[in-house]
């Protein structure tokens, strides 16, 4: 088998069928499975999946493990050579699976690999980015990103003019698509389950890249994720999540010195983007502003009672009345096959 397609499904019937539907018609070239890593839907999209794709592989996990956990559960499963983390609000085009294939086999140097990833009005969505680091976060709070054109000390978390029109090495690829050798990916132990939401592919691309192989970008390969259908919601339990994420790859990486300096620029970031659209809102408001506005003012909240790290070792952290979307977890690893 040369590739495995691992989609974590949670009640995603809207989507998951469209995705197949492209998987199928889209690669004529390459031998592939499909895995889905079931975290517990209720709408029944896995009894008609089996209906309409017999062949898919079904892993029901019975709970909502999050992506790490989910995806691990599939990985385990996964016999292909190269094994592509794929979400289920994605659609794939013009043959774009034949071709990242065939781009990975001319690059055995490398351990993983991104795509191009569209919007669903065909704009860039900008899915490669540089690591985070303290500096970084510091260039993207104070609004610094602009200085990136000049000098690649000023980069934050794009890559300042280039929209995926070339191939290149990246530090990391977005989780709703990136491609790695199963065998690096086993002996990597797969995603580490101590991050939940956000930060988990970063993770994985920091320790491929680690373990002396690079992440190489593909520009000729498209998909398009519909990602981002919420967007106006800021639903304040994610936006949560993500910053507990980012101290939990700070900490790992960086230390306990770069999880309280992390926790500075972090705090300046929210508290400027809170006035700047605090600003906006004198001149009339929407549902979606008030929501952001909201966001930030627990996520600012949160953040001034942090200690980063009793958080990081202990698990320590402000009650605003947000629960964490799920404990984190003892990492597992993904044994070899």
């Amino acid at each position: 088998m040369k590739l495995s397609i691992v989609i974590i499904c949670w009640n995603d019937r809207k989507v998951i069928f469209d995705c197949l539907k492209s998987i199928v018609e889209e690669t004529k070239e390459t031998e592939f499975e499909v895995v889905i890593s079931d975290n517990g839907s209720t709408d029944g999209s896995i009894g008609l999946i089996r209906e309409q794709y017999p062949a898919c592989r079904i892993v029901e996990n019975c709970a909502n493990l999050g992506f790490a956990r989910g995806n691990n559960a599939g990985i385990r499963h996964a016999t292909g050579e190269y094994v592509l983390i794929l979400n289920p609000d994605t659609i794939v085009r013009d043959r774009a699976l034949d071709k990242w294939v065939a781009y990975a086999e001319r690059h055995p140097e490398a351990g993983a690999f991104g795509c191009r990833v569209l919007n669903p009005d065909g704009s860039f969505q900008n899915p490669a980015r540089p690591f985070p680091t303290v500096w970084r976060l510091w260039v993207a709070a104070l609004w610094l990103r602009p200085l990136g054109h000049i000098s690649n000390a000023f980069v934050a978390d794009l890559y300042p003019g280039w929209a995926g029109e070339t191939d290149r090495p990246i530090d990391w690829q977005s989780g709703c698509c990136v491609m790695v050798r199963r065998e690096l990916l086993h002996r990597l132990e797969g995603f580490d389950e101590r991050f939940f939401y956000h930060y988990e592919e970063v993770d994985l691309c920091l320790r491929v890249w680690r373990s002396g192989k690079p992440v190489l970008f593909y520009a000729g390969a498209e998909i398009t994720h519909l990602g981002g259908r919420s967007v106006g919601r800021f639903p304040i339990r994610f936006a949560l999540e993500k910053l507990r994420n980012r101290y939990r790859y700070i900490g790992k990486h960086d230390g306990d010195a770069a999880m309280r300096a992390c926790r500075r620029a972090t705090h300046a970031g929210l508290w400027l983007r809170r006035a700047g659209y605090g600003l906006r809102a004198f001149f009339g408001r929407t549902e979606a502003l008030t929501n952001r506005l909201e966001m930030y003012r627990v996520c600012i909240a949160w953040n001034a009672r942090l200690d980063p790290v009793a958080f990081c070792r202990y698990g320590t952290e402000p009650d605003l009345g947000y629960a964490p979307l799920t404990p984190a977890p003892v990492a597992a690893a993904v044994p070899a096959q």
